[in-house]
């Protein structure tokens, strides 16, 4: 089987490679000209596991609209989601390095849920996994709070961190998916894509 990816995520197209999975990716436009149908602004008062589902059941359908523009040929467009979940409120990616320090200060010595969804559109047909996992992050001191952001990385990220980059010393607990986290649950996106026809 062969895929389009409607996702800019490095880490998605590394699990994808890690499943053995060939596929194309689909670019969706970003800032002043991003593409409506897959605003990621939650609604207020949003459910979060409704909104990760939302989300990545509308980035599949809008992939296939590409697809369809584009006349490309016709296979299954894969796209994913990922959110936190705190104190049932929705963390989302940071604004900047000040937003990523509060968010950090807030998950320290917590528990969070982390929340991916994919879904599978091919033909007309929409297909939605989700993968929960709890993180429960070490009591986290100021300056390593600053110093991680510092590097950058939490800026693109969920909940302002990557459990495969830097912030993996952060985490105590993890009960769920390791690669839901990073986000994209192979376990889960596997048994997702045999409903298409994919045999490992």
């Amino acid at each position: 089987m062969r895929l389009y990816l409607a996702s800019r995520s490095p880490r998605r197209r590394e699990l994808l490679h890690q499943m053995g999975i060939d596929f194309d990716t689909l670019i969706f436009r970003d800032g002043g000209r991003a593409d409506f149908e897959i605003d990621e602004t939650p609604y207020p008062d949003e459910d979060p596991v409704a909104y990760v589902e939302r989300v990545a059941r509308a980035k599949a359908e809008h992939g296939r609209l590409i697809l369809n523009e584009r006349k490309l040929p016709q296979r299954p467009v894969l796209s994913a989601d990922t959110t936190l979940e705190f104190h049932g409120q929705i963390i989302g990616k940071p604004v900047d390095a000040a937003d990523a320090v509060h968010i950090l200060r807030h998950l320290s010595g917590q528990t969070h849920r982390v929340l991916t969804g994919v879904a599978v559109e091919h033909l007309g047909r929409t297909e939605y996994v989700l993968s929960i996992s709890e993180v429960r992050f070490r009591v986290l001191d100021a300056d390593e709070i600053r110093h991680y952001v510092m590097s950058g990385e939490p800026l693109d990220k969920a909940g302002a961190y990557g459990i495969q980059g830097r912030a993996g010393m952060f985490v105590e607990h993890l009960a769920g998916s390791y690669t839901g986290v990073m986000g994209l649950p192979v376990c889960e996106t596997g048994e997702l894509l045999k409903r298409f026809g994919w045999r490992p």
